[in-house]
C-alpha cells in the first residue's frame, strides 16, 4: 500500500507521482499513533524524503498501517493522493 501524489523534496525539486509509504509505525499508549512517510522517486527507489506524523488510534479500528493511511488523506500536503 501506499499513496501516489506529485511532490517537492527539501530543495524544492519537484518530483511527479512519487511514491509515500508509511513505516517504522509504533503505537504509544492506546490511544495514539506514530509513523514516518516515506517518499520515492518510484517503487523500489531509495527515499529521498522522511516524515515524521502523529495521530489519534482506535483500537477498534482497522489495523495501524491503514488508519495511518487514512489520516493522511485529511492532510492539505497529501489531498488528491491516489491509492496504490
Amino acid at each position: 500500500m501506499a499513496l501516489k501524489k506529485t511532490t517537492a523534496t527539501p530543495q524544492k525539486i519537484e518530483v511527479s507521482d512519487a511514491y509515500h509509504r508509511v513505516g517504522d509505525v509504533t503505537i504509544s499508549g492506546k490511544n495514539r499513533i506514530i509513523f514516518k512517510v516515506f517518499s520515492l522517486k518510484d517503487d523500489g527507489a531509495p527515499p529521498f524524503m522522511a516524515v515524521d506524523y502523529s495521530h489519534e488510534y482506535d483500537i477498534q479500528g482497522d489495523n495501524p498501517i491503514r488508519q495511518a493511511y487514512k489520516h493522511l488523506k485529511t492532510l492539505p500536503e497529501f489531498a488528491g493522493a491516489v491509492d496504490c
